[in-house]
């Protein structure tokens, strides 16, 4: 067959590839001889793909094989995953890839696999395996006992040092922030940049980590036979990223519109940062405007009481409210009313009715339907009884702490601004206490979110009055 003039230059552009890792944390990453390696800390840094270099080192061992693993199936087959992404280096590297099995080999035999490991349980389909490098991708979604028993499987007879490399995001509450500790700063929750690629070893008595700084201490006290780990850990940034930086520029402003935690955690690698009271939503956040201008788009958002009123348990009920949002030309929400009170089903449903009739057919509904069967049955029938209304059904799935979020990003921003009026004060401070858990006051925020959602996700969803 003869070769056109630009497979010919195709075929010289990737023999002349250079495949190599960039300066700084992804080449320390690679460099590194402990038995442990992780790396992380923020998003953008490069660490996914310095997980893909290292097993190039080993490729030419007829026996070597790596197993890389994402705690779920999805995320390696994403658009831009793990799988995707190895379509840029392996195949320049000789690599065949084998799609049915997600794994690549290699002339000499060699093979890289990709895994996910989504049930705690799931870690024992690996008994018997020798596997002489793992890699867990963002480990923090992977728990402890996932990862500890598979150093269980971490053997090798091919010529390879058996060695685990992982990357991870800060997360306060996952086994990681308390294994990390050392290379922690426990007040800021920020990497000690003097600590960074620093090794030290650790054995694991009982379940319980005991670290030290040198193998022949570990041994001392503890015997010959307790088998020291080494393990060392560097944080990466966006900004230690300069190819992404170049190639996509936008980047960053993505990560600077995250809301406040996210932001934190992923641009400013915070590993204390967790979701509390003012950490979504803060009152100074939220202007105050004597009237909305004109709105392109109005949606009033129902989040139905989940108790009946009882007379004298007043003060144990839940409330039902409706929050009227709309958003301006320019792309600037308005929060102009909110109707919020206590009443038995028919009170709801007959107020509903009532605040529909004076909010004319153009304001657009919002019904919040509670899981289970007896949630569908309800918000069919609110959809019947609202007949001639737009109305749209949103049967929620995530927590109201995860639904918050967007919103929260939009606020801080500046972006949300409220019409002057009584309920102010009452939805400020609803606002600010909020913590995302399931026992704090919320049916104003989850209304909130809600309207925001129909006014954005729901549209482009094609959604409207499903």
């Amino acid at each position: 067959m003869t070769m056109t003039v630009e497979s010919k230059a195709k075929q010289l552009a990737d023999a002349d590839r250079i495949i190599k890792p960039q300066p700084g944390p992804q080449f320390e990453f690679l460099a590194s001889n402990a038995d442990i390696v992780i790396s992380g800390g923020g998003a953008g840094g490069g660490k996914t793909v310095g997980l893909l270099l290292h097993p190039i080192r080993h490729i030419h061992k007829p026996r070597f094989g790596a197993v890389i693993f994402r705690r779920e199936y999805p995320q390696i087959t994403a658009e831009g995953g793990l799988w995707d992404q190895s379509m840029e280096i392996y195949r320049y590297c000789g690599g065949t890839p084998r799609e049915g099995y997600h794994d690549w080999k290699f002339a000499s035999g060699a093979k890289v696999r990709f895994a996910h490991m989504q049930r705690e349980e799931d870690r024992h389909a690996w008994d018997g395996s020798e596997i002489p490098l793992i890699c867990f991708d963002q480990a923090e979604t992977f728990t402890w006992h996932q990862v500890s028993y598979m150093f269980s499987r971490n053997r090798s007879t091919c010529g390879v040092r058996p060695h685990i490399r992982m990357t991870c995001n800060p997360d306060p509450d996952c086994w990681l922030r308390d294994f990390l500790r050392w290379w922690i700063d426990d007040e800021t929750g920020i990497a000690i940049r003097e600590r960074s690629g620093v090794i030290r070893y650790f054995i694991n008595i009982n379940n319980e980590i005991i670290w030290c700084d040198s193998k022949e201490q570990l041994i001392n006290d503890y015997g010959k036979d307790c088998s020291p780990k080494s393990c060392t850990f560097i944080p990466s940034s966006v900004y230690d990223n300069k190819i992404l930086m170049e190639a996509d520029p936008g980047y960053m402003a993505n990560l600077k519109a995250l809301p406040l935690v996210e932001r934190e955690r992923l641009l400013g690698c915070n590993w204390n940062i967790r979701y509390s009271a003012g950490n979504y939503f803060r009152r100074e956040w939220f202007p105050i405007v004597e009237a909305a201008p004109a709105l392109t788009d109005t949606v009033r958002y129902w989040d139905r009481a989940a108790t009946e009123t009882v007379k004298g348990k007043e003060n144990k009920a839940s409330w039902t409210a409706g929050l009227r949002m709309g958003v301006s030309g320019a792309g600037e929400y308005f929060i102009d009313d909110i109707s919020r009170f206590q009443g038995t089903p028919l009170v709801v449903e007959q107020t509903i009715d009532n605040i529909a009739s004076q909010d004319t057919r153009r304001i657009r509904i919002g019904i919040e339907q509670d899981p289970g069967q007896a949630g569908k049955a309800e918000a069919k029938m609110y959809v019947r009884k609202l007949a001639g209304y737009i109305v749209t059904v949103n049967p929620v799935h995530e927590s109201k702490g995860i639904r918050a979020r967007s919103l929260s990003a939009q606020v801080e921003a500046g972006n949300v601004k409220l019409v002057r009026g009584q309920w102010n004060e009452s939805f400020l401070r609803e606002m600010e206490n909020f913590d995302g858990s399931t026992t704090c006051v919320s049916d104003q925020v989850d209304a909130a979110s809600g309207a925001f959602w129909l006014l954005t996700q729901a549209k482009r969803a094609g959604t409207w009055g499903r």
